[in-house]
């Protein structure tokens, strides 16, 4: 392996001088002192003494970035799951030893002072998670970039259990503020909304004036992002939505004292929540707005900065400025640049398109047809009357100029590639957009890259084969092994280079180990002390008792069908039914571990939660079983909590139907913690398969083109319900009141989902994973060879740092050079 020059982060104090700093920040900065300071006072000193080197660093870095005119980043998403933010700072700026011996001093525990901070819970799940995990990267590749998104007062929901069911409740993420961000007024924007659009004819030119009728205004938030090693620090700028005007004076003079604030709440609205329950024509109409003002927000301010560098001459705006859209959230970013570019700077219609397509690229997360946008063209007329007539306008010239040319007279090739949908009410389709609007498209594993140009945009691949490619996902391994599992750390730097977090493929150093007896049993012993650990949150969080003799096996995810975990759940009720058929039914005691929130309108995804926590309640409380069996739902998952459960995780459950997971990222972080994957091929699963090797996986079920070749036959699932006497059982539970005494029927909705229609083949799968399980148990009951598989795992996973992803867009998608900051 080639010599690597080191990038191990180096304290910049002793803990002598953190703990005078820490103290000065309690007196001075917080108004308190050391007898009577709460353990939240405590986090604030420390973060305040960390923010000392944090805010040098983004001044630092903005000051290098600005001298070198290098060309920028702008990271479009509209989720961010950060999770907390201290450990990963005192990490990555080498101060976490400094900083526990401090508090230590002043008889204080780190681990009591992190558990202080809220989650930053901008997110739902892997989109969010992915796109945390490359802005940190980024910062640690010094690549000058900004990530863009919503300061939401509220994250997705805080989950709760109410007898057995999910309940939301409000994410109060930042309800006392939050240490880690800082307001950048002088930088706010005016978003505008709604009105009408003229038509100015002046000397025989034609222009196009939007009078809005409303006007936001969008207030920056930044969040420093510190790369490892603390040389670079990046921002995360998340925008606000205010009133134009705080409140009318003359309603309030005259009594009208919440009508007088009518307009500020209004406005207010559009960062409250995540994901807005979009079942309702102003839950669809909150949500594109939302959309728009981020994106608006996001271009004005870009548009700004380079103006403040480089003054009116736009010419090199596109090489100095790469927009990366995550997802097509963002994709609205798209005719908000052409607008910019037309009407207010005077662009000819050719140029500006060449310019935007130059300046945009997309990231497509999903193959699942509910998941690629569409809004109601009347909606975004409404909305947005200006971006309806420009999407129109591209769509025309996109369909007349390069569609036309290539497929001269088809029509149905038209149809398909225009980004207006037609049918009973016109839908503007806004993968399409996306793809038409950027110079690269590219998915985010090989098999998914694929079958976004096989399956999803065929007709666009053949018209442009070179704007397709695969860019794998990763994850940072400094937050999600370095920090989030310390003793494994601690066992690896025995064994390898300390700059493994930087350079993960220095793991590799670990595959000659793998079948040394004393250091399986240091790792495992690692795997063991975690677990003893997460059996305490578990009786924490849950009330129930389980041991860490026993398997953990884990699915941790948001709740859909396609993930199915409803799978899971149907293998679960038949190892409980076949103990209760044969008391002595020779497996090792299990633990299922599901942490998973359902979107709040997704009601079969919450039946399927529910239907979990009544089958837990029965088997757990069942001493039948003696314990063979326990099923643990995890109330309120996120970052923090995956965090504990990760490094404690025996098995990772990747389910997935075959051609319906994008990626996954979850499965990395699992594998490279050292549980052992038993999924199907699919997303990432078949890299980690790949790069593990097919002995230390467990792979089981259909492929993509069996499941083509099933659909085609035409699938039927009562066929497979027939013909199963154990999945029959099973499921005929569900319709009784087996699992909720004197109510049959509660969980009937996922047994008649299943057996009618189970559109993500859960049932074609079952027997196949059934035996897969059988593997993991025998595998289990030969502590060395699982041993050796788990190693591996770790050993094997550099590919899938997001470092290299990162590079991969950089060098493949956004031509950029990393810009190192100036040293203090």
């Amino acid at each position: 392996m080639p010599s690597k020059k080191s990038v191990a982060p180096k304290p910049a104090l002793t803990a002598k001088q953190f703990k005078e700093s820490v103290v000065k920040h309690l007196r001075s900065t917080l108004g308190t002192y050391e007898e009577k300071a709460s353990n939240q006072a405590w986090g604030q000193a420390v973060a305040a003494a960390v923010n000392e080197f944090v805010y040098d660093g983004v001044s630092r870095t903005r000051k290098t970035h600005a001298g070198k005119n290098a060309r920028a980043v702008h990271y479009l998403s509209l989720e961010f799951l950060m999770g907390r933010l201290m450990s990963n700072n005192l990490q990555n700026l080498g101060l976490y030893e400094v900083a526990e011996q401090a508090l230590k001093d002043l008889n204080l525990e780190i681990a009591d002072i992190l558990e202080e901070e809220p989650d930053m819970a901008l997110g739902n799940g892997g989109l969010g998670r992915l796109a945390a995990c490359f802005i940190d990267s980024m910062a640690t590749l010094n690549i000058p970039a900004v990530g863009y998104g919503i300061h939401y007062e509220h994250g997705l929901f805080r989950q709760e259990f109410h007898k057995g069911r999910q309940v939301e409740r409000p994410d109060q993420w930042r309800e006392f503020g939050s240490p880690w961000e800082i307001c950048r007024p002088e930088s706010q924007q005016i978003v505008k909304l709604y009105g009408y659009v003229e038509t100015v004819y002046d000397q025989g030119k034609i222009s196009k004036v939007w009078h809005p009728a409303r006007t936001l205004r969008a207030i920056p938030w930044d969040i420093p992002i510190v790369g490892y090693g603390g040389q670079n620090v990046n921002v995360l700028r998340l925008w606000e939505s205010r009133a134009d005007k705080f409140f009318d004076w003359d309603v309030f003079n005259s009594g009208g004292y919440v009508d007088a604030y009518a307009e500020s709440v209004q406005a207010e609205t559009v960062s409250k929540v995540l994901y807005p329950n979009d079942e309702t024509e102003a839950g669809k109409e909150l949500r594109l707005i939302q959309q728009y003002f981020f994106s608006a927000a996001s271009i004005a301010d870009v548009m700004r900065r380079y103006k403040a560098a480089h003054g009116d001459d736009l010419g090199n705006f596109a090489k100095l400025n790469a927009m990366q859209l995550n997802d097509t959230h963002p994709a609205i970013a798209i005719p908000e640049l052409m607008r910019v570019l037309v009407d207010e700077e005077d662009f000819a219609w050719n140029d500006a398109w060449a310019m935007t397509r130059e300046t945009f690229s997309y990231t497509n997360h999903t193959l699942l047809p509910e998941a690629l946008e569409k809004w109601p063209l009347k909606l975004i007329e409404k909305v947005l009357p200006r971006h309806m007539e420009i999407i129109l306008e591209i769509n025309s010239r996109f369909l007349t100029q390069e569609v036309e040319p290539k497929w001269p007279g088809n029509d149905d090739i038209k149809r398909k590639l225009s980004i207006v949908e037609e049918g009973e009410a016109q839908m503007i389709r806004m993968g399409h957009l996306s793809a038409v609007g950027s110079h690269t498209v590219n998915g985010v594993a090989q098999i998914h890259s694929e079958l976004v140009k096989k399956d999803l945009f065929p007709e666009l691949d053949a018209l442009w084969p070179e704007k397709f490619v695969n860019v794998t996902n990763g994850i940072t391994p400094r937050r999600w092994m370095k920090a989030c599992n310390p003793r494994l750390s601690t066992l690896i730097e025995k064994h390898v280079d300390t700059d493994w977090p930087r350079y993960l493929e220095k793991l590799e150093g670990l595959k000659q180990f793998a079948d040394d007896t004393d250091f399986q049993k240091e790792y495992m012993a690692v795997k063991r002390a975690n677990k003893e650990d997460f059996v305490k949150v578990i009786k924490e969080l849950t009330d129930v008792d389980v041991s860490a003799d026993a398997i953990f096996d884990v699915q941790i995810k948001r709740l859909h069908e396609y993930k199915r975990q409803h799978l899971n759940l149907l293998h679960i009720m038949a190892l409980y039914r076949r103990i209760l058929i044969d008391p002595s039914y020779d497996m090792h005691p299990r633990v299922f571990i599901f942490g998973a929130k359902a979107a709040p309108g997704y009601k079969l995804a919450k039946d399927i939660i529910f239907a979990i926590n009544k089958v837990a309640e029965k088997i757990n409380s069942d001493t039948r079983i003696n314990d063979k069996i326990k099923v643990v739902f995890l109330p309120n998952y996120r970052v923090s909590l995956a965090e504990k459960l990760i490094p404690a995780s025996d098995v990772s459950e990747q389910i997935s139907l075959a051609g319906k997971e994008a990626s996954g990222t979850g499965n990395m972080k699992l594998a490279l913690n050292g549980a052992i994957t038993i999924g199907t091929m699919d997303g990432a699963n078949i890299e980690i398969a790949e790069e593990a090797g097919k002995d230390n996986v467990v792979i089981f079920g259909m492929e993509v083109d069996d499941v083509v070749a099933l659909q085609n036959k035409g699938y039927n699932p009562a066929e497979y319900y027939r013909n199963n006497e154990e999945l029959k059982a099973v499921l005929d539970w569900l319709e009784g009141d087996f699992f909720t005494p004197g109510e049959p029927g509660l969980l009937a909705s996922v047994k008649h989902n299943l057996v009618e229609s189970d559109p993500f083949m859960v049932l074609p799968d079952y027997e196949a994973y059934s035996e897969a399980h059988k593997k993991i148990d025998a595998l289990y009951r030969n502590p060395k060879a699982w041993a050796r598989a788990a190693i591996i795992n770790t050993a094997s996973l550099a590919k899938f740092n997001s470092d290299r992803s990162i590079q991969d867009y950089a060098d493949y998608i956004w031509h950029i050079d990393g810009v190192p900051a100036a040293k203090k």
